[in-house]
């Protein structure tokens, strides 16, 4: 049992790519131009500056730039540069090319992002810039010129690479008293039924050892962190698992959330596959804006069922997700 005694606590948030923790940082410079007699938009990718290390060690990544002309998330829409080893700092100059009319410019994003690429093929997101074509001004030389923007947390419509994650078989349960009768006042517990995973990805082959780890935000203390066993060889792994939470007052189950994370232990290193995070979706806590607070309808609809329902389970099986992961303090 893990209590929530610093369940007001701040929180500091970093992007998780795939492997850890990465810090979106460092600018990007490219330029955007339509070739009238090509009929062709055209991407000029010159170079990145001051990237985030996805080797912490060694101090670089194995980057490369990826763009979309969004809403369209398909293969079609999808240009991406050659992968530039082994710097904070690489130079691709390359052109994107698409081969579209002018006028459907309008109802297009332009998204150019930045990864890093990693043996198993699934990769870090290093940060992104967005820019919205129907108030380009097309006939503007400037905007022909190349120009460093920063680069930006990841946006919602951009969670391109994140294929289908899997899902999560789960079952909550508020208990207000836990210690009936007792004349003192007492704090309710929020129990955590974790009981499987189905069709969770493969990053290593066939091979795949899963677990799950759970926060209760906006507490990053390590008292706060419960996991379940791994299990191995299987992509629909059955823990079983019941986590208990204590130190719930009646308010707290408006501002806190549970952030629940499905990792492949390999050796050394954990491997993000996916997460949830359960709560109202408010985007505050405590009065205080959070990134953590970003529950989907499915999460939200799973925290009112338990916070109307006490002393009930509440099941659900719900689609794992990229996360923007809180930090967990020492």
């Amino acid at each position: 049992m893990t209590s929530l005694s610093s369940v007001s606590g701040s929180v500091m948030s970093v992007y998780s790519g795939d492997f850890g923790n990465l810090e979106v940082k460092g600018k990007i410079l490219f330029a955007v131009e339509y070739v009238e007699s090509l009929k062709e938009l055209h991407i000029f990718v010159a170079q990145c500056k001051d990237l985030a290390a996805a080797d912490v060690k060694k101090q670089y990544s194995d980057s490369y730039v990826k763009t979309y002309l969004l809403p369209d998330k398909g293969k079609r829409h999808k240009k991406k540069t050659s992968v530039v080893k082994k710097t904070l700092n690489p130079v691709y100059n390359e052109i994107l090319r698409y081969k579209i009319e002018k006028q459907n410019l309008k109802t297009q994003k332009l998204n150019v992002s930045v990864w890093h690429r990693d043996p198993f093929k699934l990769n870090s997101f290093l940060g992104e810039v967005e820019l919205d074509l129907e108030t380009w001004d097309w006939d503007n030389k400037q905007n022909k010129q190349l120009r460093w923007y920063p680069l930006k947390q990841k946006t919602a419509p951009v969670a391109l690479e994140a294929e289908n994650r899997g899902e999560m078989k789960l079952a909550l349960q508020y208990v207000p008293e836990p210690i009936p009768g007792k004349k003192l006042p007492t704090t309710g517990e929020v129990h955590i039924w974790v009981k499987e995973c189905l069709d969770l990805p493969l990053l290593r082959g066939n091979h795949l050892n899963s677990f799950v780890k759970c926060t209760i935000l906006p507490d990053t203390s390590r008292k706060s962190r419960q996991k379940t066993r791994a299990v191995g060889k299987t992509t629909n792994p059955i823990f079983n698992h019941t986590m208990v939470y204590d130190g719930f007052r009646p308010e707290d189950l408006s501002e806190a959330c549970v952030e629940l994370t499905v990792w492949d232990h390999y050796k050394l290193t954990n491997k993000f596959l996916g997460g949830l995070r359960i709560g109202f979706g408010t985007g505050k806590s405590y009065g205080t804006e959070v990134d953590w607070m970003d529950s989907t309808s499915e999460e939200v609809a799973l925290w009112e069922k338990m916070v109307n329902s006490p002393n009930s389970w509440i099941e659900a099986t719900l689609p794992l997700r990229m996360l923007v992961i809180a930090k967990i303090a020492k």
